[in-house]
């Protein structure tokens, strides 16, 4: 890792599982609580229709990383599946342990969801029909979305986007991909140096620097490829974007004046709005709070590089990192009323992810003794963290430090960066 670049848990309440047979009750997922569960689901793939064995395997992937649900193990399913057809035998899942079942069925012009809550009996509690048009994988994750939003009733993240920087041959290039790894692209179409993506608020363009023009310059594309714009070109370093919420500015580090500062500028046509610091040490990679009123940084002003916050208007800076002598790349996460940041950290003999609750100073480790981490982005509803393990991939883990980070992107990998969330229609 190069020095100073860029970049209360789930708890399952199930309401309906203790209620009596008949109650109205549905199943509820808090996410506000302490954790004392994940919701275990059951999702056997269907015995007859088309692309049964991609849907189950899409279907799994995404709830089992969202950190909500645990995905039973089909070896051990009771049920007569081709009898059951889109119906349960409600005992036979309770005896494996599950709360919910789902069952779909796809044919060339449709594929219908069927979500049962055990405790409801042999009834759907939800069910939705896609049109069978356009990619398979975008129908499962628009389910998916639904099926979460109807348990947690907050957005799920299943179908953005991961941008990060691909390094190999001695140059790099600006990727994205879909969040699972399928259907990575060429953002950029350079053969230069292009380093730190940064995702607009919609999605639909991606900040990145480039040494097309042999100086370290801003530009921004369309996040599904095309010709970029060079919107900040001063002397020397215009790096580390971030956007701001509304999408009308960035925070960037310029070192125009003889030191690398944090400045905003404005996103379309590079004009200084302000200078939020000034000081000898180096100041870099700066990214928005989600309310757009602070500023998360690094800087070395006190030794070796820390965290730290600043009002968007600019003002004082405050120290919020004390872990080690070395934490870099901060990201605010998105969870409404949260004040967390994840960053990388050397507090031992590797870089590791960690998240710092601002208001009660609680420190939670994401990886720990698994290579070299850097670079976390969170998902756009806060409940998972995408980041590089050097010299391996793309790597996604849950927010709340449980469970096993997953691979996938293989690859050697820099910059990761999480686009936002933009429903399906």
């Amino acid at each position: 890792m190069l020095p100073l670049h860029r970049h209360a848990l789930v708890v399952i309440v199930v309401a309906s599982a203790l209620a009596p047979e008949g109650r109205a009750d549905d199943v509820v997922i808090d996410v506000t609580g302490q954790k004392k569960g994940l919701y275990s689901i059951a999702l056997p793939a269907a015995v007859e229709g088309d692309s049964a064995a991609e849907i189950a395997k899409i279907e799994s992937f995404d709830l089992q990383i969202s950190g909500v649900f645990k995905v039973l193990d089909p070896v051990g399913f009771l049920a007569d599946l081709r009898r059951e057809g889109m119906g349960i035998e409600p005992q036979k899942w309770k005896d494996v342990g599950a709360y919910g079942v789902v069952k779909f069925k796809a044919t060339a012009g449709e594929v219908a969801f069927k979500f049962y809550e055990l405790s409801k009996g042999d009834k759907p509690s939800f069910e939705k029909t896609y049109p069978r048009r356009g990619d398979l994988r975008k129908i499962v994750h628009h389910w998916c979305n639904d099926l979460y939003k109807f348990l947690v009733k907050e957005d799920g993240f299943f179908g953005s986007k991961i941008a990060f920087t691909a390094k190999a041959r001695g140059s790099s290039a600006i990727y994205a991909m879909d969040f699972d790894g399928a259907n990575a692209y060429s953002v950029s179409h350079n053969s230069s140096t292009n380093i730190l993506p940064a995702w607009s608020p919609n999605g639909a363009y991606i900040a990145y620097t480039s040494f097309m023009r042999s100086n370290p310059d801003l530009y921004v594309g369309p996040s599904g490829g095309g010709r970029p714009k060079r919107v900040s070109y001063q002397r020397g370093m215009n790096t580390g974007a971030s956007f701001s919420p509304d999408g009308s500015k960035l925070a960037i580090t310029l070192s125009k004046d003889g030191n690398p500062e944090i400045y905003i500028i404005n996103s379309s046509d590079g004009s200084v709005v302000r200078r939020i610091t000034n000081d000898k040490a180096i100041d870099t990679s700066p990214v928005w709070s989600p309310d757009g009123g602070q500023l998360a940084f690094v800087s070395d002003r006190n030794g070796g590089p820390q965290i730290f916050v600043v009002s968007s208007g600019g003002g004082a800076p405050r120290q919020v990192s004390f872990n080690g002598s070395y934490n870099t790349t901060p990201t605010w996460s998105p969870a409404k009323g949260k004040h967390v940041i994840a960053y990388t950290t050397r507090d031992g003999g590797n870089y590791d992810i960690v998240t710092l609750d601002l208001d009660s100073k609680a420190m939670v480790r994401i990886t720990q003794s698994e290579g070299q981490n850097e670079e976390p982005s969170f998902s756009p509803n806060g409940r998972a963290i995408a980041f590089a393990r050097l010299g391996q991939g793309v790597f996604i883990a849950n927010a709340d430090g449980t469970g096993k980070a997953v691979k996938v992107w293989s690859g050697s990998a820099t910059g990761v960066r999480w686009g936002p969330f933009v429903p399906t229609e």
